[in-house]
């Protein structure tokens, strides 16, 4: 009997694994229905995550797919700046200077604007006084805080301004989707869990029926922000993140722990090259971009190429025995300082220890590496060449 396809609503926040992310779920028409998609602020900022959604489901064939423009900054403060640590491994038009080059590009579409700094964003974007700015989130650290460094420089991108689209029309569709499908669709999260957190708390009811897969978190393995204890999509909005893992969701966590053993080769991007196709072209630079990026960063767990956070996240969404997990009452901390941890660690939380009914989270640790980058390989060559 035919399997019939995942449906998908994905939220992402699109720089370069993102936008692979959504280029496998594409290459797997058979296995993934993508109902829409709901870009935020995280890599970049909301208008650029937007963008760049849009311009690649154009060159992959799919711009009838709806994107919303969704959550501009975390629960937790009032706008938001990507962080350069961001930009140098997603590059200041989020897709590894892709945009700038020309290598994609629509007309319909707006490009964005160009900086005195040479970084690209959102043509709605303003610049504020920082008195004036309320709490602003740099990356997921206060303005201000030593670890805040913007990506661009001195100035201070005031993306909340940008009143040309609301957040409620993506998190009204999410909402439904769950309402009508139940379990039977599932929502990928490659960015912040801002928009999920959103909608349970729009509607709480959906809770007991969102399956969610999301990429964030490591349970076994070091961070990969400042303290070497939080993961990126984590730490830009931990208070989110932590009431959905107390949602009573189906959650699957995919983070560092698996992310880190599914490495993409340099051969990889070269076959993609090889099609000599526009969408070739755009996936390997992608991949270029990126193993040279984390390559510097760190020359030892990097040797064997990109880490393929997001799209592992997209792959297990339609085929979870990619993994194996470890079902677990998991909590992200809100806090840094004695008796707290440290802010965005995702750990273990003690209360689930005596409340066997405190909701479980399926962490995983194990993963079928191999398959799952020869099978992404193989699934973008044949996009490439189609």
């Amino acid at each position: 009997m035919p399997h019939s396809p995942t449906r998908i609503v994905a939220c992402v926040d699109t720089g370069v694994d993102d936008a692979m992310a959504l280029a496998y779920l594409l290459a797997s028409p058979h296995e993934c229905e993508l109902l829409g998609v709901l870009a935020g602020y995280g890599n970049v900022d909301a208008p650029t995550a937007e963008r760049n959604t849009r311009l690649v489901l154009d060159l992959f064939g799919r711009p009838d797919i709806p994107v919303f423009r969704s959550s501009r900054h975390p629960s937790w403060a009032d706008m938001f700046i990507p962080d350069a640590g961001c930009a140098q491994f997603h590059g200041p038009d989020g897709l590894g200077g892709a945009v700038a080059d020309g290598l994609i590009a629509h007309d319909g579409i707006a490009r964005g604007t160009t900086t005195d700094s040479g970084d690209t964003h959102a043509d709605t974007a303003g610049t504020v006084d920082g008195d004036d700015a309320g709490t602003v989130s740099v990356g997921g650290y206060p303005l201000g805080d030593r670890h805040a460094n913007p990506a661009y420089g001195h100035e201070r991108i005031l993306e909340s301004a940008d009143t040309s689209a609301s957040p409620d029309a993506g998190i009204a569709f999410l909402v439904d989707a769950v309402r009508e499908y139940g379990r039977d669709v599932t929502v990928l999260a490659t960015g912040p869990l801002t928009d999920v957190d959103a909608a349970i708390t729009h509607a709480p009811g959906i809770a007991p029926d969102l399956r969610l897969v999301m990429m964030g978190g490591a349970l076994t393995q070091p961070g990969n922000c400042w303290d070497a204890v939080a993961e990126t999509n984590v730490i830009q909005d931990p208070e989110a993140a932590d009431r959905v893992f107390h949602s009573g969701a189906d959650v699957t966590m995919v983070g560092l722990d698996v992310t880190h053993q599914c490495l993409l080769p340099c051969s990889a991007a070269d076959r993609w090259r090889a099609a000599g196709t526009a969408r070739g072209r755009f996936l390997a630079r992608l991949a270029d971009f990126s193993i040279k990026a984390n390559l510097a960063a760190d020359p030892v767990i990097f040797a064997g190429g990109m880490p393929l956070h997001d799209p592992l996240a997209a792959a297990v969404a339609l085929d979870s025995s990619l993994v194996s997990c470890f079902d677990v009452a998991l909590r992200a901390e809100t806090a840094t300082g004695d008796f707290a941890g440290v802010r965005g660690r995702t750990t273990g939380d003690p209360a689930g220890l005596v409340t066997p009914s405190a909701p479980r989270v399926h962490v995983a640790l194990g993963v079928d590496a191999a398959r799952f980058v020869g099978e992404f390989t193989d699934r973008l060559a044949a996009l490439c060449a189609a």
